[in-house]
């Protein structure tokens, strides 16, 4: 068992903290948010993600786990000090690094001879460098150790992850947390501080052009005939390629693939580099917005402006109540722009907090499209899939659907009577 401080409870230091206690180390979470603090050692947890909340139990009843005000309190007797703090991107696209400094500042004099600083963060290539220059003590290491957490899975992502990041410079240092993870089966993979670092961002900024590529595709499969679903299945089935993140959509968003893209951008120019490549997903993805709402326009067969459009999801995905940067909020964005009025729906919406105020939430999938002129599955929710599409016509003034996640049976959308389109599927 190790003593281990772990410095930011939000999305990735709390599904951190409590995996770690439940793996069997002794854990002190740290944030600066009272109220947060006060709230997870009562069990409660402020997002919403499978298991999470049963871990936290777990943890805090074999006094495995504990939540703390302030980082100094969580790594005075600490082994290791993981780092999991937010990395807003700026203006210029750089992610901005100055709370981690803050951090690392704050804790140095105190923490105990040969803790190990584990930076989770997602951060610019050389700063760990940067927090091992701001520490000036030659016996504490600095250690990378990227996430790969999925909102919605993070818990098995974490327990059962496909590798395990470890860049080091000390090797003892990297073979002491790479024991961390003894409990887990997984494959290790040690290199440098810069290669740890820039592995988070080419992994997201990959699968973000996976995605965009898909949707593309999409597009393509529409103006010549060919059905989507086929295509991927052929090209999925490559194992060069593999059939993971072929699923066309509304485009790519959540907190981590805007940021990251952008920030492997600017990464590269700084360098010297000039990374057309993922500039060209980027704009793809805006593409990808406006090729919805042009779906939407083309299904009316008129102007957007003064119509009742349903939204059926508003989260970036399914089962998880992010909305930061989804592209149902960039879609409804555009649709208001045009005059649309916006009813929407989301089983995990509650609240119109970080929703824009031309969005009419409601509580249920009939209540949204009653008097809907147009209606557009965004997220990719089961209660959509399920939903009883025969009784729901009847309440539209005008049945139509624009399935911008495929999740509908399109055969039976159009002999229910719907007026039904999706993405590249025929």
């Amino acid at each position: 068992m190790s003593t281990v401080a772990v410095i930011g409870a939000g999305y990735v230091g709390l599904t951190t903290a409590a995996c770690l206690a439940h793996i069997g180390h002794n854990v002190t979470c740290a944030d600066i948010d009272e109220a947060k603090i006060s709230q997870l050692n009562n069990g409660e947890i402020p997002i919403h993600e499978a298991r999470l909340p049963e871990l936290v139990q777990e943890g805090i009843s074999k006094q495995l786990l504990k939540f703390v005000v302030g980082a100094q309190h969580a790594v005075t007797t600490s082994d290791f000090v993981f780092l999991c703090l937010p990395t807003p991107q700026g203006e210029d696209g750089r992610a901005d690094i100055g709370v981690v400094l803050e951090v690392v500042e704050e804790i140095s004099p105190i923490i105990p001879p040969r803790t190990i600083i584990i930076n989770k963060s997602t951060v610019p290539i050389g700063t760990n460098d940067s927090i091992q220059a701001t520490i000036q003590r030659t016996d504490i290491s600095v250690v990378s150790n990227p996430e790969f957490l999925r909102e919605g899975v993070a818990v098995t992502d974490f327990l059962q992850p496909d590798r395990i990041v470890i860049g080091a410079t000390n090797k003892e240092a990297g073979e002491r947390v790479a024991a961390l993870y003894a409990e887990i089966n997984a494959p290790i993979v040690e290199v440098d501080l810069a290669s740890a670092e820039t592995i988070k961002y080419a992994t997201n900024s990959f699968l973000a052009t996976k995605v965009s590529f898909v949707n593309g595709l999409a597009a393509v499969c529409e103006a010549v005939g060919a059905d989507i679903e086929s295509v991927t299945r052929g090209l999925g089935s490559d194992q060069r390629i593999g059939s993971r993140f072929l699923q066309p959509g509304p485009g790519w968003g959540g907190s981590c693939f805007p940021k990251d893209m952008q920030a492997l951008v600017r990464i590269a120019t700084d360098a010297g580099y000039e990374f057309d490549l993922l500039r060209a997903v980027i704009e793809a993805n805006e593409q990808q917005f406006d090729r919805i709402v042009n779906k939407a326009e083309a299904l009316l067969g008129q102007d957007l402006a003064g119509n009742n459009v349903t939204l059926l999801g508003l989260t970036f995905k399914a089962h998880t109540d992010d909305l930061r940067n989804s592209p149902a909020i960039e879609v409804a964005k555009r649709l208001a722009a045009k005059g649309a009025t916006l009813t929407a729906y989301d089983p995990m919406v509650k609240s119109e907090s970080g929703i824009p105020q031309e969005i009419r939430l409601v509580t249920s999938m009939e209540q949204a499209l009653t008097g809907s002129d147009l209606a557009l599955v965004l997220t990719e929710w089961p209660e959509f899939t399920r939903a009883n599409w025969a009784g729901f016509i009847n309440t539209m003034n005008g049945p139509r659907v624009v399935d911008a996640r495929n999740v509908l049976d399109r055969k039976e959308m159009v002999e229910l009577g719907y007026l039904y389109d999706d993405l590249g599927r025929t």
